[in-house]
């Protein structure tokens, strides 16, 4: 068929439409109806010379005409038997990216909606601005996700794309090869293994060996050149006995020798850190017989033959790959003392074995039904499902990557459904393959009947019970046990999710307090969604969120709820930013320096002094008198410079502090903390809670009168369960402004 075709057509030519043609029929056997053969060809027919007319003048780096690569795609395409709108749009897939006046809609209408949607599923983002190339690269594969979820044809557009450019890399830079060649062992060749497609998979993972390390390329080349006489010999030796038993036996069945690909056998010598002459088990057959039966007779016949190793054999039949894949796996011993890797299948699992999800698309089309239960596109859904967690582009690269890589092992729960997960995966992560919910709310397990921790490694074969609770709740330190892409989004999710409801809440009650201290008693909710508009904000949710988050003061947003004219007998209270220039635009601010008025003042923000603190002054230049703790560390050992001060503080009169609270995470712990403050009358102007490993690390800043009153409220804090210790914090920022600023209008007050 297509091979021969290959053949005789280098991957740098044209292939005419009519051969094109020719070869989509014979691939086509099933098509019964010469009106129905009479229609495809025809739309491919259209295709072709559609893209012939505009890529017309364009050239690759090669110097070759364009339309040499789209019919080198098309002719990988009808390798794998897609249908007629696959091939068109295959033969379509750059005029829309390369061709200015090209446009979706025009394909629509010229070739049906069907084309026009897979075309522009393989089309690059543009007209966007994205601030890196990792930005658009991640965009662009999460817009591909997304479209091969829609129609899996997409994918296998963009793999017969991919394998000609690396086809034909040479052409490029060196810059450009390394890129896309990295690009293509980490993303694409993956891709093809996951969709079950391991002739495309093998031939990307060496072509990208080439370019990445051409020197082992070269080296594993030489060598096997060197030995291929005798590998065809020993290959021989083991074939012979087997064909002549499985005839005897009345097993029709074909066995040939199979080459290793380049890139196995380097990354067999990485993992076993072994020389290419260490590597004894190059040697590999394929059995292809007529039925499942006779796979498993062939499997005994082989093992009457020759020594087996046990550990090495592996059934994939009863147990398929989730990507479709199907074959016995044995390794054995033969009687030179060679090993040999020996795969036993049917003709259909050979075909899926090459093809993979082509083969399933050929069934939808009704070749053949698919089997019950089989859901072939497992992990598409759940790239798709976990993709819409990922709003960073980095972290959405590096979880695809790590999801397209691992390799599986197959863990039952205890009525016997297997779940397939990758290797290193934990107790947790079997939770939440079973349910997003099931994860969420995971108390504990069994193992093969014995209780087993969440972090616990799964094997192959293990049966697992996974008990749950409505009290649990992910802590932080889950992140570090789980494996999976799903779990470990579906955690940040929901740490996200809870952080935002935390925020909101403690936002919504900091401006109810704020409002009931200024008297406030009407309804501002439609007053606040027009607030958080002038914002930028999507709704008032946002706005409490932010508030909660320290991002705005809740006196500053009060204030803005507040009528025009607020009456005398109740001024609005200032906002912490208003206050503090205040402050330093005063002359005494709260400090009275000796026998001297009218001087600047500013607070140190490396000790933060309140009244109460012993304090000192210090003459800066320029920028008056800076007040600090007297046991500040950073007061400078000038005596000319220093001046007596002393607190002069008038009613109402607030100064910031900052507090770092310590101790062990849980649920509602920001919550608890907050509450704690505002309930002593003290007003929070930002609050942050980190968490690492179960603790937990807060920073807080907050208003008070004096010292009194913040020894009080670090004593009730300290009560607080899982609070280990409060310490005061230094160098607190205000709100979204920095010191700096509060530096640059102490210099130019005028502002």
């Amino acid at each position: 068929m297509t091979a021969t075709v290959e053949n005789t057509l280098t991957h740098s030519s044209i292939v005419p439409v009519q051969v094109l043609l020719e070869q989509y029929a014979i691939s086509h056997p099933e098509i019964d109806s010469d009106e129905a053969l009479e229609a495809q060809l025809d739309l491919i027919e259209r295709a072709y010379h559609f893209s012939t007319l505009h890529h017309a003048g364009q050239v690759r780096k090669s110097g070759e005409p364009f339309m040499v690569h789209c019919t080198q795609v098309v002719l990988t395409l009808i390798g794998l038997q897609l249908d007629a709108v696959t091939i068109a749009a295959g033969l379509l897939h750059d005029v829309v990216e390369d061709v200015e006046e090209v446009t979706i809609e025009q394909l629509a209408a010229e070739f049906g909606e069907e084309v026009a949607v897979l075309v522009n599923g393989v089309t690059k983002i543009t007209g966007l601005s994205f601030r890196s190339q990792e930005e658009l690269q991640a965009e662009y594969f999460r817009k591909m996700l997304v479209s091969m979820a829609k129609d899996v044809r997409i994918i296998l557009i963009k793999l017969a794309d991919r394998l000609h450019n690396m086809r034909t890399l040479s052409f490029l830079e060196e810059e450009k090869q390394q890129r896309i060649s990295l690009e293509t062992r980490e993303i694409y060749a993956p891709l093809a293994h996951r969709f079950g497609m391991a002739k495309i998979k093998s031939e990307l993972e060496d072509l990208s060996l080439k370019y990445l390390s051409p020197d082992v390329y070269r080296d594993l080349a030489s060598k096997l050149d060197q030995k291929r006489a005798e590998r065809e010999k020993l290959i021989d030796e083991i074939r012979q006995p087997i064909v002549k038993a499985l005839k005897d036996a009345g097993i029709d069945a074909t066995v040939n020798g199979r080459a290793k690909h380049f890139y196995s056998i380097f990354t067999k010598m990485q993992r076993r850190n072994r020389p290419f002459e260490e590597i004894y088990d190059l040697l590999a057959l394929r059995v292809v017989t007529d039925t499942v039966p006779n796979c498993y007779h062939a499997l005994g016949i082989i093992h009457t033959l020759y020594t087996p190793i046990f550990d090495r054999f592996k059934d994939y039949v009863s147990r398929p790959k989730m990507n479709m894949y199907q074959s016995l796996h044995t390794t054995i011993i033969a009687s030179n003392g060679e090993t040999a890797e020996i795969q036993i299948r049917t003709r259909e699992m050979d075909r899926i074995a090459e093809v993979g999800i082509a083969a399933h698309w050929l069934y939808k089309e009704g070749r053949e039904e698919v089997r019950d239960g089989e859901n072939r596109e497992d992990w598409l859904s759940q790239a798709l499902e976990w993709q819409t967690d990922m709003t960073d582009p980095k972290e959405f690269m590096s979880y695809l990557r790590m999801d397209l890589y691992d390799d599986a092992i197959f863990v039952f729960t205890p009525r016997g459904d297997l779940k397939e997960l990758p290797q290193g995966a934990s107790v947790l992560d079997f939770a939440f393959a079973i349910h997003t919910d099931i994860g969420l709310h995971c108390s504990g397990a069994k193992v093969n009947g014995n209780i087993a921790p969440l972090a616990g490694k799964l094997q192959n074969g293990d049966t697992v019970t996974i008990f749950t609770s409505p009290h649990q709740t992910p802590s932080s330190y889950w992140l570090d046990i789980v494996k999976t892409t799903k779990a470990s989004s579906k955690i940040r999710s929901w740490f996200r999710k809870a952080t935002l409801e935390q925020s909101i809440s403690l936002g919504e009650d900091l401006l109810d307090r704020e409002l009931k201290r200024l008297k406030v008693k009407r309804k501002v909710t439609d007053e606040l969604e027009g607030l958080a508009k002038e914002y930028g904000l999507p709704d008032a949710n946002r706005l409490y969120a932010a508030i909660g988050r320290g991002e705005y003061s809740a006196a500053q947003v009060a204030q803005r709820l507040l009528p025009e004219e607020p009456s005398e007998e109740e001024p609005p209270r200032e906002s912490v930013l208003t206050r503090f220039v205040d402050r330093v635009r005063r002359s005494r601010g709260g400090v009275k320096v000796t026998g001297i008025d009218n001087l600047m003042i500013r607070f140190a923000q490396c000790c933060q002094p309140v009244p109460g603190d012993p304090i000192i002054g210090f003459i800066t230049r320029g920028r008056g008198v800076t007040v600090h703790n007297k046991e500040c560390a950073n007061i400078v050992d000038d005596l000319e410079r220093r001046l007596e001060v002393h607190w002069d503080v008038e009613k109402d009169q607030f100064f910031v502090v900052g507090l770092r609270i310590f101790g062990t995470d849980r649920p509602g712990l920001l919550n608890e903390i907050s509450r704690t403050i505002t309930d002593a009358g003290i007003n929070i102007t930002h609050a942050a809670m980190d968490t690492t490993d179960g603790m937990a690390d807060g920073n807080f800043g907050i208003e008070v009168e004096h010292l009194s009153q913040l020894d009080r409220l670090i004593v009730r804090i300290k009560k607080i369960k899982g609070v280990d210790r409060v310490e005061r914090e230094t160098g607190v920022k205000y709100g979204n402004v920095s010191e700096d600023v509060f530096d640059h209008l102490e210099q130019d007050p005028g502002n």
